[in-house]
């Protein structure tokens, strides 16, 4: 499992790497929380691509409900359908209302299209962002990889798809659903590892550029920001300097692009005040 990861370039460790296999032997889904950036979206899209398999992707906010990540009925093509019966002539009421309820007027959103396709990857994307009442519907399907239309009966998934849950732990989620998946968590990696997964994203990027811009973002990680950034961050600001010209990195230059890495002034600020010669020579960069 890890090679088949690494070839897509998503660099794993070992515990991941025991997590996905898991999670295709056991048909479990694996619950991975961390900090934004740290690649647990990431995942899902190198599952998808390392098992040759569509990434069905529900994106989770406030409020979300079930109808909106399950399935909808097609009521403009429903109305099209009963005007063209009844100019038609046809009267039979049963007839009609059974017709209206066809399979061909379902919309099916992330999760019955992930049940219905086979092989598929889902990713349940910021489910910490989701309220109670909908993870709790999760939890049910997620059991039984199945859902009832009532017009149409039980659906249910001939081979269960992989599934991905992310969370950057905004709130707590319920342990239900965590028991029901395999946990995962993604800190942010060391100094190799990341550079490493710099210099895979980015093979056209200078090896020192490389290293001396993992090396400033492990320094800011040390520092007490409101968001610490992530290994996305790492590589926007590699990728941003390289945009530059820029074959290696100054103090001068680092300041001037901290909006590649920082997003939040509080964040900017601090890090304006910090010694970025100094940072740098103390990796030897």
């Amino acid at each position: 499992m890890r090679a088949r990861l690494e070839e897509t370039g998503y660099l794993v460790d070992h515990g991941l790497a025991v997590a996905c296999f898991l999670a295709l032997r056991l048909a479990r889904p694996i619950f991975c929380e961390g900090d934004a950036g740290v690649g647990k979206t990431a995942l899902a899209s190198a599952l998808a691509e390392a098992l040759d398999a569509p990434l069905i992707r529900l994106q989770c906010h406030e409020g979300i409900e079930a109808s909106q990540a399950l399935y909808d009925w097609d009521f403009p093509r429903q109305l099209l359908h009963l005007r063209a019966a009844e100019a038609a002539g046809v009267s039979d009421a049963d007839r009609l209302e059974s017709e209206l309820y066809d399979r061909r007027f379902l919309i099916a959103r992330p999760l019955l299209r992930a049940l219905e396709t086979q092989p598929s990857v889902l990713l349940v994307d910021e489910i910490d962002r989701a309220d109670d009442e909908f993870e709790a519907f999760l939890l049910e399907l997620l059991s039984e990889y199945s859902v009832t239309v009532p017009e149409l009966g039980t659906l249910r998934a001939q081979s269960p798809p992989v599934v991905v849950l992310t969370s950057n732990r905004t709130r707590e989620v319920h342990d239900a659903l965590k028991r029901r998946c395999l946990y995962h968590w993604f800190d942010h990696p060391g100094f190799a590892r990341e550079l490493a997964i710099v210099r895979r994203r980015l093979p056209g990027v200078s090896a020192r550029l490389a290293e001396q811009v993992t090396a400033l973002v492990q320094a800011l990680r040390a520092q007490d920001l409101f968001k610490p950034p992530g290994v996305a961050e790492t590589i926007d600001w590699a990728e941003a300097l390289d945009a530059l010209g820029a074959s290696e990195v100054d103090a001068e230059l680092a300041v001037t692009t901290l909006g590649s890495v920082l997003k939040y002034r509080e964040d900017v600020e601090r890090a304006r005040g910090l010694d970025f010669a100094a940072l740098l020579s103390a990796r030897g960069a």
